[in-house]
């Protein structure tokens, strides 16, 4: 009986463990999305960006998005997907700060 009890608790524990860290995953990933979406628009606002490029750095955002929308399909976030998902955002990052500073004539 103890026995018992002692598996079930474990097994919800993990259950638990693997539902809240997907809940985490999901909402740290969004709001890094948010974040780059943000800064692109700024950049449009200040000049630092063009048109072209805004476009082009939003068509990786929807990359992102499509990506972050078929890893989340079965419920949870393997740590290979959230690694994938974290690979794109930096470098999408990276490009959001290159074109920012680029000499583009706008």
């Amino acid at each position: 009986m103890k026995n018992r009890l002692m598996m079930l608790a474990l097994f919800f524990s993990m259950i638990l463990g693997c539902a809240a860290e997907t809940v985490w995953a999901k909402g740290a990933v969004a709001h890094r999305e948010a974040h780059q979406q943000k800064r692109i628009a700024q950049g449009v606002k200040s000049g630092q960006l063009t048109r072209g490029e805004a476009a082009h750095l939003e068509h990786g955002e929807q990359k992102i998005e499509k990506t972050r929308e078929k890893a989340l399909s079965d419920g949870t976030m393997s740590k290979g997907e959230k690694a994938k998902l974290t690979g794109m955002e930096n470098k999408e990052s990276r490009q959001i700060y290159g074109r920012k500073h680029n000499a583009q004539k706008r």
